[in-house]
């Protein structure tokens, strides 16, 4: 319920001109743009959680309770390897540890993709259903690890959820702009800004769960 008052109100209160991303892939021109960029470094990717379709929905809301949530489906575990293996294709550079939400899908996804020794689980990366009376905090949290400078030469990941980032950045992230396995490209700074999504490994008609 909290989620939804705070989703509703950011959308009232967006301008009317904020337009939807569209995901794009390597090979196409505004692809092969951000790949450009991201060789340079000092940018943000913020990595939503792998493919979940056909898994059960979050149930209990306990961070340490598997068989509660909605977990990477088996394609999502291979797409989460191929992503890893496509950064290092691409030589993007990536700053380590790699950061993951506690949520097992994005830590999962994190592990899969960069190795478990590389990931560091951190509560600012909780999933907002999660959070319970600490939203803010974690709201918050994102807010920092998006925000604070990063060094020429490296990009630091972010391994979470969808909803956070629309908490934060509004509408040109939400509907079908940010799929699974998708990278959200920000350039970092007290007022950050969404460059674009990213998807290395696209999936065919995957993307989005019916949770």
């Amino acid at each position: 319920m909290i989620r939804r008052v705070l989703l509703l109100l950011l959308l009232l209160a967006a301008p009317a001109a904020a337009q939807e991303l569209r995901p794009v892939s390597p090979g196409t021109p505004e692809g092969d743009a951000l790949v450009a960029r991201l060789r340079q470094g000092g940018l943000v990717l913020f990595l939503r959680h792998a493919d979940t379709r056909g898994e059960a929905c979050d149930r209990s809301f306990r961070v340490g309770d598997r068989a509660g949530q909605r977990n990477v489906s088996v394609i999502g575990r291979a797409q989460s390897a191929a992503i890893g293996r496509r950064l290092e294709e691409l030589e993007i550079p990536v700053e380590l540890p790699v950061l993951a939400g506690p949520v097992f899908r994005a830590r999962d996804t994190a592990e899969a993709a960069f190795g478990a020794a590389r990931v560091r689980v951190t509560d600012e990366l909780l999933a907002d259903d999660f959070a319970g009376g600490r939203l803010e905090e974690v709201m918050e949290g994102h807010r920092r690890l998006l925000s604070v400078p990063v060094a020429a030469g490296v990009n630091r990941v972010l391994v979470g959820h969808r909803t956070p980032l629309i908490m934060i950045a509004g509408p040109p992230v939400g509907g079908r702009a940010f799929p699974e396995g998708a990278f959200a490209v920000v350039e970092p700074g007290g007022g950050f800004r969404v460059l674009g999504i990213l998807e290395l490994v696209p999936l065919p008609g995957g993307g989005f769960h019916g949770c």
